[in-house]
């Protein structure tokens, strides 16, 4: 019998104490999902008219850069000059050598020397022809009188006819020399033109082999630049042959693409008469250059524009890459946010009553901050005085996330 009660007993112990300890357990606090919150920055916005401006990107360019061809064929004999030198105006360049330059120069001059004698001559021969003629036709004429007295004598049986035959010989012989003396006067002007032609010739090929050995030493036309150098000294160069570029300091121009959106803007700008200047970025010493026109031909990229520098920049290059902030007429009801507080490209989010609100913008341009930022310009009708706009940039954002902002947080919107 007590061999059956302990199994009991201790069954029963079991079922007390587990009763016991499930009477005076703990009870665990209830677990709560808490909402996180991220910590953002503001922006206190004030709608206004601001001036937006457009970033472009352009080359710099030159419309008065020079190549110095060679003149002639030659050899190079000096050559001061080196690639990227500043040089000054009327300093020496390049030069041919010179005893490559006056043999041509003296064989010019007998040409037309020469050319100049025979029209000498010929005036001389038409003297001395005019002068033959009268005597030659004194001789035609007693030639004539002398075959009429033959003639009359043979008449008579006084001579014979051989003598006859001979007067009249005497006569045509007479009458082809006078014939030939008036063909040689007729034709002097013929002749007389066709020497003062070669004369001419003679005279402008002189001209132009001096011209080209006047340019076989070429100096510089301005202050400029040497932008290449492409022979050095002691190359045989052919005639036309590049030899070095140079370029003004003054009136660089910049060649930058406008987008066709904004395009039409400038072009109305020019046709008005308004001056639109623009200032470098990323500089160590701003620039400012001046819209002088728009390109005659556009693309599906845009139109290029060419602004020209205000003021001689030394320390610029051809083909040097500028970035430039060009501005904009104003835009009203505009306001001024920092790239981060953009998300794609026409939303921006607004903080109300500690949740993300999403707002769709228009993009306007962009402007330059007084410390030299570049910030961009939106419009909204949502955004009203006093909207405070989310500016740092989070990831998960979306419509209705909660956030944080500490006090000192609420910036509010600085001048462009």
């Amino acid at each position: 019998m007590r061999k059956r009660l302990v199994p009991l007993l201790i069954v029963l112990v079991g079922i007390v104490g587990f009763i016991v300890l499930k009477a005076t357990r703990s009870e665990p606090e209830p677990v709560t999902v808490q909402e996180r919150t991220w910590r953002v920055e503001t922006l206190v916005v004030d709608p206004q008219d601001r001036q937006p401006s457009l970033t472009l990107y352009g080359q710099l360019e030159s419309p008065r850069r020079f190549t110095v061809v060679a003149p002639m064929a030659g050899r190079i004999d000096r050559l001061p000059a080196s690639d990227g030198q500043t040089v000054e105006k009327g300093q020496l360049l390049v030069a041919l050598d010179e005893q490559d330059i006056a043999p041509r120069v003296r064989q010019a001059e007998a040409d037309l020397a020469d050319a100049r004698a025979q029209l000498e001559r010929e005036q001389i021969e038409h003297a001395s022809d005019q002068q033959a003629l009268a005597l030659e036709q004194r001789i035609l004429d007693n030639a004539r009188k002398g075959l009429s007295r033959a003639q009359q004598l043979v008449e008579r049986e006084l001579v014979s006819r051989t003598e006859l035959e001979s007067a009249q010989d005497l006569a045509e012989r007479a009458a082809l020399t006078v014939a030939l003396r008036q063909r040689s006067i007729e034709s002097h002007a013929a002749r007389l033109a066709a020497l003062q032609a070669r004369a001419d010739r003679a005279q402008a090929t002189l001209e132009t082999v001096q011209r080209d050995a006047e340019r076989s030493r070429f100096v510089a036309p301005f202050d400029g630049v040497v932008a290449q150098v492409e022979v050095a000294p002691g190359d045989q160069v052919n005639a036309n042959q590049a030899l070095l570029d140079v370029y003004p300091v003054e009136g660089l121009e910049l060649r930058a693409t406008l987008p066709q959106i904004h395009a039409m803007d400038f072009t109305r700008a020019l046709a008005a008469g308004e001056t639109l200047v623009a200032h470098t970025l990323d500089t160590d010493t701003p620039l400012s250059m001046t819209l002088q026109r728009i390109a005659g031909q556009a693309d599906a990229t845009g139109v290029e524009a060419l602004f020209v520098l205000d003021q001689p920049a030394p320390g610029l290059r051809l083909g040097n890459l500028l970035a430039i902030s060009v501005p904009k007429p104003a835009a009203p009801d505009s306001i001024a946010v920092p790239y981060s507080a953009l998300y794609g490209n026409r939303t921006i989010y607004a903080l109300e009553d500690g949740r993300m609100h999403h707002i769709e913008v228009e993009r306007i341009g962009e402007t330059l901050m007084d410390n030299g930022e570049r910030w961009l310009l939106v419009r909204s009708a949502e955004l009203a005085p006093g909207t405070r706009v989310i500016t740092t940039h989070l990831p998960n954002a979306m419509q209705g996330l909660k956030v944080d902002t500490a006090e000192s947080a609420n910036k509010p919107e600085p001048t462009p």
